[in-house]
């Protein structure tokens, strides 16, 4: 996820928000090797752990990428990027308002008076999915979905479950530790349903019950 932010070349810094857990102590070790810097804050809510992070710097905007994504595409966070950059007065950016990307491949964006709105009035399950009261009670909120095509929102290639683990595993294994363009990624999972169905079965939770 770090390798594929920095290579991104679109942020200003970057920061693993992290929890207070012991069994995270490996999350920081892991940031330490690799010049990172880290936050360590609350467990379950995780908007707030956001807030503090954002309360020590100066940033305008917030993008957020969720640490069970790890193909990710430098090219769409660069490209959600300059697309929320060129929009004026936009509050949110994501590329999963109206799913076309497989899932693991997710990038948001928000503004800094959104996020601290959110922080302001969000409860419940919002406080743990971060931007959800975003998108959820968007109020006068100015918001935007990137849509690609071809649509590939039946591919799953986040990283929940080991059968999630024994697909990634296998991409990994035919193309390398690096940073594979989607198209790319997509491409070649298409020519493979034996590697897809490693995980077709695998239901995401809904916001409430995740």
């Amino acid at each position: 996820m770090v390798r594929a932010a920095r290579e991104a070349g679109a942020l200003d810094d970057l920061v693993v928000a992290t929890t207070i857990e012991p069994a995270d102590d490996a999350v920081v070790a892991e940031c330490h090797r690799l010049g990172v810097a880290c936050h360590r804050g609350p467990v379950d809510d995780v908007l707030t752990r956001f807030a503090q992070v954002l309360a020590g710097r100066r940033w305008d905007a917030v993008m957020r990428f969720t640490a069970d994504c790890p193909l990710l595409d430098p090219e769409v966070i660069r490209e959600a990027a300059l697309v929320f950059r060129a929009v004026p007065g936009l509050d949110y950016l994501s590329t999963s308002l109206a799913r076309t990307l497989p899932r693991g491949i997710d990038v948001e964006l928000a503004g800094r008076a959104a996020f601290e709105r959110a922080d302001a009035e969000a409860t419940g399950y919002h406080r743990t999915h971060v931007t959800s009261y975003l998108y959820e009670q968007p109020g006068d909120a100015r918001l935007l979905g990137l849509a690609y095509r071809p649509a590939a929102d039946d591919l799953r290639v986040t990283l929940d479950t080991e059968d999630d683990w024994r697909l990634i595993s296998a991409v990994v294994a035919e193309l390398g530790d690096r940073c594979v363009p989607v198209r790319t990624l997509v491409g070649w999972l298409r020519e493979r349903p034996e590697v897809c169905g490693l995980n077709a079965h695998v239901r995401q939770k809904a916001l409430q019950d995740a």
